[in-house]
């Protein structure tokens, strides 16, 4: 049986929510293997609209194992709200049903605080665009060997030695910020209070994957936020703390990259970004105002407006290889109803000479302006439609046009935040 990985291929927010819940239908596990709380997905069922930060997509789906990987960091008190908020909207989750892996680092409240004063110290110009929610230090003290892991939570003795080499870092790193140093009784008293409540999620995560692996059994792996934001191969210094490409997939759950059949790469018909950084294709006009007017472009996670531009194929294609994408799902190509006409990128100017790739210096990105394509637009509607055959002329043009800029088919096409508005070309998980 096929396994599919899911990433997004622009800066976040490109829809994996509706594609994830509609891929995970067929699928037997699904696996969020980066990031923290600070994505959101969306999932639109019937007349319920599920907001996930924390739980795998798949959670809303019976009879599926939704599972937390090793490459998640993970804030205990959020997924507990975050449970209980979906159990209230009629969705089961027990042990059977919700797995976390028992190296999952954890988010402290002090990761949070540290986020937070580190942004306010940061003067114009040099903001990351952080959510604050703690992720970025919460993988610092990971790759620093001083993460408290689901595992430490089951025994009392290795939980305060752990937060006592924690401390060590942050009380001295707190008072150069002006912080008060951390109550280090009330942070142990805290987490022995959430143990429990996690620990009857906690497995060997890798070893239960390999396993249903081996029975044939469908795995699909969902990915947060977008290739752009990737902490090697994003818009660096502002991106995300985490590796978010398709490799990650294998690092982060432990099953190993021989198991991936299919990356699946969700592209929106245009762009997208929410925070600081470069943003060649940004528009600031009507034509900006109009995308995200009728997109709803505003985070599903933070409430902040997202900054909207045209479809840049340049960094798709970018995506697309450094993430090894076998097809895309293009999203929301029904925003663009309506446009008398598109603008798509093909390439940057910069300092006089046309490149085919967003180059790595962050003074140079800065120094990019877009080469543009012009295509017209088409006046009817493409909502909901469900076959090409529903599709105007001209967007089956614009859709025809991407694939050859990019270098790689579609394979599914959404016309709707409805599950069942989606086209499907290729099936990710065919044998």
């Amino acid at each position: 049986m096929a396994n599919v990985v899911v990433v997004g291929a622009q800066w976040g927010d490109e829809g994996k929510g509706k594609i994830v819940d509609w891929l995970s239908e067929r699928a037997d596990v699904i696996c969020r293997f980066q990031g923290g709380h600070n994505a959101g997905h969306t999932l639109v069922i019937g007349n319920t609209v599920f907001k996930l930060h924390a739980l795998p997509s798949g959670v809303v789906r019976g009879g599926k194992l939704s599972v937390i990987g090793n490459g998640v960091v993970l804030d205990p008190w959020h997924l507990v709200k975050e449970i209980e908020t979906v159990r209230g909207q009629g969705v089961e989750i027990t042990p059977e049903t919700l797995m976390i892996a028992e190296n999952t680092p954890l988010i402290l409240p002090l990761h949070g605080e540290l986020d937070r004063a580190r942004e306010e110290a940061a003067s114009k110009g040099t903001k990351i665009g952080t959510t604050g929610r703690g992720i970025g230090p919460a993988y610092e003290d990971k790759v620093g060997r001083r993460a408290i892991r689901v595992a430490d939570l089951a025994d009392a003795a290795t939980l305060e030695a752990r937060v006592d080499r924690a401390l060590q870092h942050h009380d001295p790193l707190r008072r150069g910020l002006g912080m008060e140093k951390v109550d280090r009784d009330s942070l142990v008293a805290q987490l022995r209070e959430i143990a429990p409540e996690i620990l009857k999620y906690a497995a060997p995560v890798w070893k239960v994957l390999n396993e249903r692996k081996r029975m044939g059994q469908r795995i699909l792996f969902e990915g947060a936020q977008g290739a752009l934001l990737d902490i090697d191969f994003g818009t660096y210094p502002f991106v995300t703390s985490s590796n978010v490409i398709a490799g990650q997939a294998a690092t982060g759950t432990g099953i190993g990259p021989g198991s991936v059949d299919f990356v699946l790469g969700i592209v929106k018909a245009y762009t997208t970004r929410v925070g600081e950084g470069p943003f060649p294709t940004e528009l600031f006009d009507a034509d900006g105002d109009r995308l995200g007017e009728r997109g709803h472009e505003f985070g599903t996670t933070t409430g902040r407006k997202r900054r909207c531009g045209w479809f840049d194929a340049v960094l798709v294609r970018q995506t697309c290889a450094t993430s090894g994408v076998n097809g895309i799902a293009l999203t929301k190509l029904d925003v663009l109803d309506g446009f008398a006409e598109l603008k798509i990128c093909t390439g940057y100017e910069l300092d006089g000479e046309v490149l085919d790739y967003l180059p790595t210096a962050a003074d140079q990105q800065a120094r990019c302006t877009p080469v543009y394509e012009t295509m017209p637009g088409w006046s009817e509607s493409t909502a909901g439609a469900r076959s090409w055959a529903d599709l105007p002329g001209e967007a089956i043009k614009y859709v025809r046009r991407i694939e050859e800029l990019i270098q790689c088919p579609v394979a599914l096409l959404s016309t709707s935040p409805e599950r069942d508005d989606t086209i499907l070309v290729t099936d990710p998980f065919a044998d």
